[in-house]
C-alpha cells in the first residue's frame, strides 16, 4: 500500500486529486496539507511514501518544503506539481532530490503512472519537460540568465516576485534579513536588473511565474 500526502493550497485541487487516487487500488491518501509548513509537520509526525507537492504556495512554498521534507525524512519521495514548464525550474527541483515532476496539465492516468513509478524508486518527469531538459544539455546557444542562479537565489526570487517582503522571507526560510538581501543583490548583479519590479518582469518573460498569480 502506497501512503500518499497531498499538498496544495487550493481545496478544490486537493479534493479532485483525492477523488482520483481514492479509486486506485494500492493507494492510501493518509493526509492533506494546505501549506509547505503543514506538509513538513505532517511528514515529521507520520511519514508518507510519496508526497504530491504543489510548488506555488504561500509561506515557504513548495521548493523549501521539499528541501525540509527530504532533510527530515530522506526516504520520502516527492513528486512536484507545477505550472512551470521552462528550465531552470524543473531541473532545479529534480536536483534538490524530488523523484518526479508533473505539470498541472497532466491527466489522471499520467499522475497515477508517475506515483506508481516513483513508489518503486523510479524517477518520472512529464515527457515534454524531460525532452526539454535533455536537449538543454546540448544547447550551446543557451541564453537563459536564470540558470546562473543558485537554488536559494531562485527560491528567493520566486518569493520576491509574489510580493513577499524581505523580513517575511527571512522568517519563513529561517535566515537573517541580511542574508536575504545579500542573495537579492547577487541576483540583481547576475540578471542585470535594478529592482524587484524588473525582477518580476524578467520572471514573466521566462514563464517562471503566472501573470494571474500577481
Amino acid at each position: 500500500m502506497v501512503k500518499l500526502l497531498l499538498v496544495d493550497d487550493h481545496d478544490l485541487v486537493r479534493t479532485g486529486i483525492r477523488r482520483i487516487l481514492d479509486d486506485v487500488e494500492g493507494f492510501n491518501v493518509i493526509g492533506e496539507a494546505q501549506t509547505g509548513e503543514e506538509a513538513v509537520k505532517m511528514c515529521r509526525k507520520s511519514p508518507p511514501d510519496v508526497v504530491l507537492m504543489d510548488m506555488s504556495m504561500p509561506g515557504i512554498g513548495g521548493l523549501e518544503a521539499t528541501k525540509q521534507v527530504l532533510r527530515i525524512c530522506p526516504d520520502v519521495r516527492v513528486i512536484a506539481l507545477s505550472v512551470h514548464k521552462e528550465n531552470p525550474f524543473p531541473s532545479m527541483v529534480m536536483q534538490m532530490g524530488a523523484f518526479g515532476y508533473l505539470t498541472k496539465e497532466a491527466d489522471p492516468q499520467e499522475m497515477i503512472r508517475a506515483i506508481e513509478k516513483v513508489a518503486k524508486g523510479q524517477k518520472y518527469i512529464t515527457p515534454e519537460i524531460a525532452q526539454q531538459m535533455a536537449l538543454a544539455k546540448f544547447d550551446s546557444n543557451d541564453e537563459d540568465p536564470l540558470k546562473q542562479l543558485s537554488e536559494r537565489e531562485l527560491q528567493i526570487m520566486l518569493m520576491l516576485t509574489k510580493g513577499v517582503k524581505v523580513p517575511d522571507i527571512a522568517s519563513q526560510l529561517n535566515i537573517s534579513t541580511k542574508t536575504v538581501n545579500t542573495h537579492r543583490y547577487r541576483m540583481f548583479e547576475k540578471l542585470n536588473v535594478d529592482s524587484d519590479v524588473e525582477l518580476t518582469h524578467l520572471a514573466l518573460r521566462h514563464n517562471l511565474i503566472n501573470p494571474q498569480q500577481l
